[in-house]
C-alpha cells in the first residue's frame, strides 16, 4: 500500500480586506439607521419589552472592535462584553452614540488587516466564554449587527419613519 503526499493547502474564500469591506457596508447602513432615529426616542423607545435601540447599539459597540482586537491579540480583557452592554453612562445623546460608533469603526478598520490569514481558522475563546473559529466569531459580530439593525428598522417603522433601504450599504 502506498500513500501519496496530498497538498492540503487551501485558498481563503474571502480575504480579510473583502471581509472588512463587507462589514463596513453593514456599519454604514447601521449608522444611517441610528441617524434616522429621533433624538427623543433613541434612548427610551421600545416595543414589547425589547431594549432601546441605543442599548442595542451599545452592545454592538461593546463587542465588535474589542472582539476583533481580541482575535488579533488573544487578550479578552472585556470578558463581560455580552452581559454588560448598556448605553448608561457611555452615551446620552445621538451625537455621542455616533461618535462612539465612528471610533469603533476606525478601530475595526485598523485591526482586521492585522489578523493573519491563518488566524481566521484557529479556534478561539471569545471574551473568555464563546469557543469557535475566529472567522465564525467575526461573522457572528456581523450577524448580530444585522439582527439589531433590523430591530431598529422595526422601531423606526412603528414611529412612522421610513428606514434607510436595507440593501444600500454604500
Amino acid at each position: 500500500m502506498t500513500t501519496e503526499n496530498i497538498n492540503t493547502e487551501t485558498t481563503a474564500f474571502l480575504s480579510a480586506e473583502d471581509l472588512l469591506n463587507h462589514w463596513q457596508g453593514h456599519r454604514r447602513l447601521t449608522r444611517r439607521v441610528i441617524e434616522a432615529f429621533p433624538d427623543d426616542k433613541l434612548f427610551i423607545y421600545s416595543i414589547g419589552g425589547m431594549r432601546t435601540f441605543a442599548d442595542m447599539v451599545m452592545e454592538l459597540i461593546d463587542i465588535s472592535a474589542p472582539g476583533v482586537a481580541g482575535i488579533v491579540t488573544n487578550d479578552w480583557g472585556n470578558v463581560t462584553a455580552f452581559s454588560n452592554h448598556s448605553a448608561d453612562g457611555k452615551a446620552s445623546t445621538k451625537s455621542e452614540l455616533l461618535a462612539l460608533w465612528d471610533k469603533e469603526t476606525e478601530e475595526i478598520n485598523r485591526a482586521i488587516p492585522m489578523i493573519p490569514e491563518g488566524r481566521f481558522q484557529e479556534t478561539i475563546l471569545a471574551f473568555g466564554q464563546y469557543e469557535g473559529e475566529a472567522y465564525s466569531t467575526v461573522l457572528y459580530f456581523i450577524d448580530n449587527e444585522i439582527h439589531h439593525r433590523a430591530q431598529g428598522t422595526v422601531y423606526l417603522r412603528s414611529l412612522g419613519i421610513e428606514p434607510p433601504a436595507f440593501w444600500n450599504r454604500d
